[in-house]
């Protein structure tokens, strides 16, 4: 009876570390309401806004050089980028994706976005990783994180899969 009683509760305390970790890194937004505001510097030294890329739909993307799984991911954003950049959408100016790496290392960070060749422009790194005021502002805990917003500024979806993704803006290009 006591091992049983053992069991019962090494599931019990495994079940509530599992929740307990879920809802750690769970992000802080759902789908359905406006993504904050925040301001940034493109690789190029523009100043930016996430107000300004309104009217677009915008992949949001935070990363780490340093990400085994963020790394891998890059050919499949690079597919996204060049598939949907210059598509004519329905209801949209454009797609775009603004990066946000959660860095210590600037030259290792772009060394990455080289290597990786990720041809948007849009990348920004505050060099505090987590503390970021960005990754702060969205509840970023760990990556790759995502959030798809669409032309109101509205979050579609977090975390969502690249098909999702695909089958999104596939169904809203103009023909």
């Amino acid at each position: 009876m006591n091992f049983i009683k053992s069991i019962v509760t090494i599931g019990l305390l495994f079940g509530v570390f599992v929740l307990g970790k879920y809802l750690y890194f769970k992000p802080k937004y759902k789908t359905g309401i406006t993504a904050p505001d925040f301001a940034f510097q493109s690789l190029d030294g523009e100043n930016k806004t996430l107000k300004d890329l309104k009217g677009q739909y915008i992949l949001l993307d935070f990363w780490g050089s340093w990400c085994a799984p963020c790394r891998k991911e890059s050919p499949a954003l690079v597919d996204l980028y060049n598939r949907y950049t210059n598509a004519t959408f329905k209801d949209a100016s454009k797609f775009d994706i603004v990066s946000i790496g959660i860095e210590t290392n600037t030259d290792r960070w772009k060394k990455a976005i080289k290597k990786d060749n990720l041809l948007w422009n849009n990348h920004y790194t505050e060099k505090t990783r987590f503390k970021s005021e960005i990754a702060k502002l969205f509840g970023v805990k760990e990556v790759p994180t995502k959030y798809l917003i669409n032309p109101k500024g509205k979050i579609v979806a977090v975390n969502p899969t690249f098909d999702f993704i695909h089958d999104f803006l596939g169904k809203r290009i103009q023909t």
